[in-house]
């Protein structure tokens, strides 16, 4: 019965999560955060260009944001996506030099190490926070010490991958490494990193609600 009962549990919560994923644009917004590094790659590596490469970046993901719009009628994500890349291509543009694309990406690992170290420190672990509110339980999990622990651990799960792409991004960019830190950037920097983390996760919450 207890088993039956924390299949129930994990099988709603997954289905929240799921909604709270396609909210935020689902697989589509990350794949085409993934596409925006490789192309501006690409560019770069085709016309040697700093600006020529982050307008044609600019462009794709433009194409993108027409699409999504005329598909999904939704605003908010493709705007996103839009506005990073946007600044993105600005700061390459402006200092010319092809790194500094990237620059966004390197600040966002950094400072997501630094939140979600934080988090932990003052008890108040980032997956749990955001899994108490899709849950609809706020702060009760933190009153169960099993369930606390597994938030606990699943945080240090993207702490860990944050502290590792910050590892290897900042001494790419510091060394202006455009081919490696590009790679990086987008494998570290983006979905693949992160779909790692959000299997283990999905194994650390499976594993202890089930057991």
């Amino acid at each position: 019965m207890k088993n039956g009962v924390g299949s129930m549990g994990l099988d709603m919560l997954t289905r929240k999560s799921v909604s709270l994923f396609d909210a935020v644009g689902g697989w589509r917004t990350v794949a085409e955060g993934v596409a925006s590094r490789a192309l501006f790659l690409v560019a770069y590596l085709a016309t040697g260009k700093v600006s020529t490469s982050a307008l044609i970046t600019v462009g794709g993901v433009l194409v993108f944001a027409v699409v999504r719009l005329y598909t999904d009628r939704k605003v908010w994500q493709p705007a996103i996506g839009l506005i990073v890349v946007g600044v993105s291509a600005l700061l390459a543009g402006k200092s010319g030099q092809a790194v500094d694309f990237y620059l966004t990406v390197v600040l966002a690992q950094t400072a997501g190490g630094v939140l979600f170290l934080l988090s932990m420190l003052v008890r108040r672990p980032i997956v749990g926070v955001v899994l108490g509110t899709v849950r609809g339980e706020r702060s009760a999990w933190r009153r169960d010490r099993s369930r606390r622990r597994r938030y606990y651990l699943c945080t240090a799960v993207f702490l860990a991958k944050f502290a590792i792409a910050a590892a290897v991004l900042v001494p790419l960019y510091l060394a202006e490494a455009v081919v490696p830190l590009g790679i990086a950037a987008t494998l570290l920097g983006g979905a693949p990193a992160a779909g790692v983390c959000v299997y283990l996760c999905w194994r650390i919450l499976r594993e202890r609600t089930v057991a």
